[in-house]
């Protein structure tokens, strides 16, 4: 049986999480962890260490970009895959682009779980 990959969520949205959490777990390829603030999200990964970070860019106690920063810097969590989740872009944007935007992987909120999956496959390279 092949291993479940462990996802982690990092957003103050707990509805969100919960959401995505059951949607990801229903597939039986995932393990989902999730944090509805960002330093607390920085402390799961480290510990973590998951497969993939699903990241919120807005966020009241710090911004998704910051919490990438600190990921970046540390070496446990430098080479963990992160998809920023937005509700700034519109869905269209994102669509054209690719789903990348300025180097960096997006989703547009609200999420479409088979689109979620899909591009979490394409990241990890499954």
């Amino acid at each position: 049986m092949e291993r479940k990959q462990k996802i982690l969520i990092i957003d103050d949205e707990e509805d969100f999480c919960h959401f995505v959490k059951l949607n990801l777990e229903r597939t039986g390829k995932f393990e989902v962890l999730a944090a509805s603030q960002a330093q607390a999200g920085i402390s799961l990964a480290m510990v973590n260490q998951p497969d993939l970070i699903l990241l919120d860019i807005l966020m009241p106690d710090m911004d998704g970009s910051q919490v990438a920063e600190n990921l970046l810097l540390e070496p446990t969590t430098k080479n963990i895959p992160i998809v920023f989740l937005t509700a700034l872009a519109q869905k269209k944007e994102v669509e054209s682009a690719e789903g990348v935007i300025g180097g960096r992987t997006f989703i547009a909120k609200p999420v479409n779980p088979q689109e979620l999956i899909a591009r979490i496959d394409m990241v990890l390279g499954k």
